[in-house]
């Protein structure tokens, strides 16, 4: 095979403001194989795929060989709301694309040839649906629907090599199943692809090639059987350790200590489950809720999102979990202000909360706070990261302002950033970074309630590992505190002492997660918890017992 055919580094180094984020990469991809770079956030990874587009940060020094095919490269990146259009509706978004590529047909034919494309296009990118989401704007899908259409552009452009940005953050486990099994296809269809994961499950099943990476440099190589057996390096080892610890053959993390265990028992022996409906338990707690829900229904447009629903947040942690679409990141907005046209009531404290963000007051607005799936939109680019986080506690809380920039470079250092990373710009963060400075925000306000929209998503096996030690610190500490894990990590959602799992818009089944994870009624509840991604699968397989997750 001719070289000029693979896109290919050699001794890449990047620099910016005399820092080194990338220092002397060099690897290639091969038509029909999958390479994958694995490391923790910052670490370079999603430097290295753009340098196959040329595109680098701003002011960038950039020395060494970027050597691309002559044909397209597609590109899902790991926060696909940055290269939606939100005025546009997933329709137009893809027409365009499909447009340029019927030109040739006769004028009566190119409508439908258009949208025959778009239509196979979201198909191929696992969103079946996806003639009803046509019609929506990227506000009103969720984050792995996002990430799927953004999927669907790069295959309706005919590329013949895909840069996958983390292409399974913040997915279920059986859309993961799916996205892994659709990626092996391509590959062997001849796509060359370059994986850049967290998801060491996702490595070991998809990778021909995996290359390590710490702090711009890749520091191991080999096939992922070989890494996973034979770690060389020391952070390969901390990577695989981390990944192994947080997969005990109960379900409970590893990390969770025996008080944490107890208060789930305890909670499960307070909860009797009753049968609301076919396949449904309803646990009533004798604690008094922090937030409950009645009768919640939203829709977009003429599309019911979340059909009636009746949940009830007590102190400790709940975990709400289901399918991308199913409706979990819609109800954590409405709890939260951000999505005002709904049918029922949410209440705080017993005390009805308004619907709208802007009609709270300022003590209601610090009890619920939310932290966003994609932290990077989240924060303004042009302002450093410390007096965005800062600004939390001068609004909600009265801080002075000189006082407030201290408060919050406590709670950034207990959550592993200090020093001049938060003296940075939003741009010059990774996205697992920028995560944490998102519930460091969050966190400054003191909640009531924390509603955390798949949030370990973004990071790697060890950044995701202490956040989950953190969390469960912070439940310790914080005994009134309920915290809602929007969750698609089986890990992060064994965290819980309660589990609601969401089915197209409908609430299937509640109760205390061990029972959950021991003794699942609902045949998504099983597979949710249990699926794990399968390269030999086909596309469109979702195994409601795949078995048990394998570490690379």
């Amino acid at each position: 095979m001719n070289a000029t055919d693979m896109a290919r580094l050699q001794d890449l180094r990047v620099e910016t403001g005399g820092r080194a984020l990338v220092d002397g990469v060099s690897l290639q991809l091969v038509p029909g194989k999958i390479t994958a770079l694995i490391g923790a956030s910052g670490s370079g990874k999603t430097t290295t795929g753009l340098a196959l587009l040329h595109e680098y940060p701003p002011g960038a020094v950039v020395t060494g060989e970027v050597n691309v095919p002559d044909t397209l490269i597609g590109y899902v990146p790991q926060h696909p709301a940055t290269v939606l259009n939100p005025a546009r509706p997933v329709a137009a978004l893809l027409q365009d694309i499909a447009r340029t590529q019927v030109r040739h047909l006769p004028r009566r034919a190119r409508r439908s040839a258009v949208r025959h494309r778009v239509l196979r296009a979201l198909d191929r990118a696992q969103l079946p649906d996806g003639e009803t989401l046509l019609h929506r704007y990227p506000h009103q899908l969720s984050g792995g629907q996002q990430q799927r259409v953004v999927f669907a552009q790069a295959l309706l452009t005919g590329a013949t090599t895909l840069i996958a940005d983390e292409p399974t953050t913040g997915q279920d486990a059986l859309t993961k199943q799916q996205i892994t099994a659709q990626l092996a296809a391509l590959a062997r269809q001849g796509l060359a692809i370059l994986l850049l994961s967290h998801d060491l499950e996702v490595v070991h099943a998809l990778a021909d090639d995996v290359h390590v990476m710490r702090a711009g440099r890749i520091v191991e190589s080999g096939p992922p059987e070989e890494l996973r057996l034979s770690p060389r390096h020391p952070w390969t080892r901390e990577l695989l350790a981390a990944a192994d610890s947080a997969e005990p053959s109960d379900g409970v993390p590893a990390h969770r200590d025996a008080a944490t265990t107890d208060a789930a028992r305890t909670d499960a022996a307070r909860t009797d489950a009753v049968t609301t409906g076919p396949g449904t338990r309803r646990p009533l707690t004798a604690q008094d809720p922090v937030l409950q829900v009645r009768a919640l229904t939203t829709r977009h447009g003429r599309t019911t999102v979340l059909h009636p629903t009746d949940l009830v947040l007590p102190p400790g942690c709940t975990a709400v979990v289901g399918r991308s679409g199913s409706g979990k990141t819609t109800l954590a907005r409405c709890l939260a202000g951000l999505h005002r046209t709904y049918d029922g009531e949410v209440l705080l404290d017993g005390a009805a909360l308004p619907r709208s963000l802007r009609d709270r007051t300022r003590e209601q607005l610090a009890a619920v706070q939310y932290v966003f799936q994609d932290a990077r939109s989240a924060f303004d680019e042009h302002r450093p990261v410390l007096d965005q986080v800062s600004r939390t506690a001068i609004r909600l809380r009265k801080v002075p302002p000189p006082e407030a920039p201290a408060d919050a470079e406590r709670i950034l250092s207990s959550l592993g950033l200090a020093g001049d990373l938060i003296r940075r710009k939003p741009t010059e963060l990774s996205g697992g970074e920028l995560q944490r400075a998102a519930l460091a925000r969050a966190l400054l306000a003191r909640p009531r309630v924390l509603l955390c929209d798949e949030i370990t998503s973004g990071l790697d096996t060890v950044a995701r590992r202490n956040l989950r030690t953190l969390l469960a610190d912070l439940l310790r500490t914080h005994p009134d505190l309920s915290l809602v894990l929007i969750t698609h990590d089986r890990d992060t959602a064994a965290l819980a002492t309660r589990t609601a799992v969401l089915d197209n818009g409908r609430l299937v089944e509640q109760g205390p997660t061990e029972q959950l994870l021991a003794d699942p009624r609902h045949p998504l509840t099983a597979a949710l918890l249990r699926a794990a991604p399968d390269r030999g699968a086909t596309p469109s397989a979702a195994p409601p017992d795949a078995g048990v997750a394998r570490g690379m």
